[in-house]
């Protein structure tokens, strides 16, 4: 498994751990720190996700909730929630380090690992359309 989906895979825990806890990204970050180990690399990929997922929380999950269309975010289950808000700051905030196709690839590989039966399916359809939007108003590239 490479080292950036091991760090998607550390930011999942600490952004579910956040919403179950209602914590901030600082206090979340260091509870993970004092009790799970992980290579500095990937803690450090984790540590820009979950603080970026956080600072810019508001527009991501806006983003979400209009593409997902049918779904309100409260309804999505927690971890295809954090899944998807993963995805979308590395569609939206990564500044073309991240193509869009590989964040919605790597979002249904953990959809697969953490999610439902049904959760790889429904984050594919979410992406899919938040990628469309976004090519659509020519932003797809992440570089705003």
């Amino acid at each position: 498994m490479g080292e950036r989906r091991q760090s998607r895979e550390l930011a999942l825990k600490v952004l579910y751990q956040m919403e179950h806890t209602k914590g901030d990204a600082d206090s979340a970050l260091k509870v993970f720190e004092d009790n799970f180990e992980a290579p500095a690399r990937q803690r450090g990929y984790a540590e820009r996700l979950v603080r970026g997922i956080a600072q810019h929380r508001a527009e991501i999950d806006q983003a979400i909730e209009t593409a997902s269309r049918r779904w309100k975010l409260s309804r999505m289950p927690q971890v295809d929630r954090n899944i998807l808000r993963v995805a979308a700051y590395e569609m939206i905030f990564s500044q073309g380090q991240v193509p869009p196709k590989v964040a919605i690839n790597e979002a249904v590989e953990l959809a697969k690992r953490y999610g439902s039966e049904e959760s790889p399916g429904f984050i594919n359809g979410v992406l899919d359309s938040l990628y469309a939007s976004r090519q659509a108003d020519g932003s797809a590239s992440g570089q705003d």
